[in-house]
């Protein structure tokens, strides 16, 4: 029997029938079914390297002789005060893990210890701050 393309009719005999449900193999889930449309990825990891190439880190900023010597001071203030247990608000440059260059970041809290052997000022959540990676230290301790 050969069908016309253009007639409208041709699928009357079929249109009415129920759906067939397989009873040996389970339906395919929704996210699989998706998958299968997507499209190609010939190269792996591609977008993901295109990704972190665009992505901008800042460069570290390199603080003078007066500037050093005003955060020494700030660092005694706060060394001073530590049984008040003073809160302060360090930024500090963070040394990106994947390439050259990082990002300035600003951490308030209270100071639990500065180590001037292991140069580091340790937070009491725990966070551990180089000294050398500061750049700026401010609180209420610095108000006149």
């Amino acid at each position: 029997m050969k069908y016309d393309i253009k007639d409208v009719n041709r699928y009357d005999d079929i249109i009415n029938l129920p759906h067939h449900v397989s009873k040996t193999h389970l339906p395919m889930a929704i996210p699989d079914r998706a998958a299968q449309f997507s499209p190609f990825a010939a190269l792996a990891g591609y977008d993901g390297a295109i990704k972190e190439t665009a992505r901008l880190t800042d460069e570290r900023v390199e603080l003078d002789e007066a500037e050093k010597n005003i955060l020494d001071q700030k660092l005694r203030i706060v060394e001073e005060q530590l049984c008040n247990e003073p809160e302060i608000t360090v930024t500090f440059f963070q040394p990106d893990e994947k390439k050259v260059g990082g990002a300035y970041v600003s951490i308030s809290g209270i100071v639990n210890k500065i180590d001037y052997y292991k140069r580091a000022v340790l937070m009491q959540d725990g966070t551990r701050i180089e000294i050398e990676d500061i750049s700026n230290i401010t609180g209420g301790l610095f108000s006149p």
